[in-house]
């Protein structure tokens, strides 16, 4: 799996890291070819190469067509400035409505969702009105949109990797928004950020570094806040913003290379590759089946890594559910949702363990029986475990007319003959 360190030494809104995906090599014509999919009504944008100061990478200027400025003036305000010509009023389940109705990979979809939840979550608490009235302002204009759904869209051509931030910092002073006059951080970047427990910072720069939605990004994908570590920076972009910063370079820099693991000891060991992952728990005594089933599904198809149920006896003798849902942190919060709403549970228990892994990679192989793919997982460049895949071995056994389960070992046979190396398998 590749890294994607995000340096927030500058903040981050949805254009700077829109520019800094494409500075990563993430093509600007494939991702517009996708969000040509929504209907987000007349818009265009200015995707280009220029400089910030010493520093060179990627500007994107998204205007509605009626409002096009000369490209490389960069004079005009920013969309939570006084004067933006970008403001127009959507709710969020219209919002929502564009998005899943649209043909964007299921992925996208769900992300940029679940972004636009993020914000009118903050938006509701902040106004005190219900979810599915709140407006969006600034965040409902088609830049913002944008911004969203192609910032989904260029992490997912990036191969949805893992991501990781440095520490949040925004400026300090006033914001001029729909709602009138506000210190900085925005209300909603607050809201935001504080949701998901992430820590900021301010700095003597008199603007806002952080928007509402670079704020929902880094809520909803980023796993880890801190230095830098085991990253091999293959491929360095760097997203411009469009203002002159006294103390610090507008810039977004995002660094992509693989997660390598950490160095093994003197002896060899741990060869392994280390994550978190999010452990969200409840016990139920008054689920029936088919809420639990309707349940794992829906937990799965919204990026659940595993669900999984236990008998326990519970208070007043009664037997119930233990259920467990394992997840990537940035996921937790979604989930826990997701828990409360469609099963009787009250609450959910949370915690995050941190986890060891073998290296894995999945090859095909070539049997008698047809090709059929094998994960394999490495210790210290060794080869310990192979897995074929068992779909593959059940479509091959239905062709040929035998048990899957000779089809399973003839790919283990052909994997351990490719691996060339002494291998464990689970019996």
């Amino acid at each position: 799996m590749d890294l994607l360190y995000l340096d927030l030494c500058a903040g981050i809104s949805g254009d700077m890291l829109l520019g800094a995906l494409f500075d990563l090599g993430v093509d600007p014509r494939y991702v517009e070819s996708e969000l040509r999919k929504v209907p987000l009504g007349p818009w265009h944008w200015h995707v280009y190469r220029s400089t910030h100061g010493a520093i060179a990478g990627h500007r994107v200027e998204v205007h509605p067509t009626h409002a096009g400025p000369n490209p490389h003036d960069t004079s005009h305000p920013h969309p939570h400035e006084p004067g933006s010509q970008h403001h127009q009023h959507r709710t969020f389940r219209e919002i929502q409505q564009l998005i899943e109705t649209s043909s964007l990979s299921p992925w996208v979809r769900q992300k940029a969702v679940a972004l636009f939840r993020r914000i009118a979550e903050a938006e509701s608490r902040i106004h005190g009105q219900p979810l599915d009235t709140v407006h969006f302002h600034e965040v409902g204009a088609v830049d913002s949109l944008v911004d969203i759904l192609g910032g989904c869209i260029a992490l997912e051509s990036l191969g949805r990797p893992r991501v990781e931030a440095g520490p949040v910092v925004d400026g300090t002073g006033w914001i001029d928004c729909a709602h009138g006059r506000f210190p900085l951080p925005a209300p909603a970047t607050l809201a935001i950020l504080g949701a998901r427990g992430i820590p900021i910072s301010q700095c003597e720069e008199p603007y806002e570094l952080v928007t509402p939605t670079g704020a929902a990004f880094l809520a909803e994908f980023v796993e880890r806040f801190g230095p830098m570590q085991n990253l091999v920076a293959q491929r360095i972009g760097f997203g411009l913003g469009q203002r002159v910063l006294r103390t610090r370079p507008n810039v977004l820099r995002a660094v992509l290379g693989p997660l390598t693991p950490p160095a093994a000891d003197a002896q060899g060991r741990w060869d392994w590759e280390q994550d978190e992952v999010a452990v969200l728990e409840t016990n139920l005594d008054d689920a029936t089946g088919e809420q639990l089933g309707r349940f794992m599904e829906l937990a799965l198809q919204a990026g659940a890594w595993d669900v999984f149920y236990a008998p326990v006896q519970m208070k007043k003798h009664r037997p119930g559910v233990w259920l467990t849902v394992l997840c990537r942190p940035a996921d937790a919060d979604r989930l826990t949702e997701l828990i409360l709403r469609e099963t009787p549970a009250l609450g959910v228990r949370r915690s995050v363990r941190e986890r060891r892994k073998l290296r894995r990679h999945t090859t095909e192989v070539q049997t008698a029986y047809g090709a059929v793919r094998v994960k394999c997982g490495l210790l210290n460049g060794r080869v310990v475990q192979l897995k074929p895949e068992w779909d593959d071995c059940c479509r091959r056994a239905m062709e040929h007319g035998v048990e899957a389960r000779t089809v399973w070992q003839a790919a283990v046979a052909a994997a351990l003959s490719a691996a060339a190396q002494p291998v464990e398998t689970e019996g």
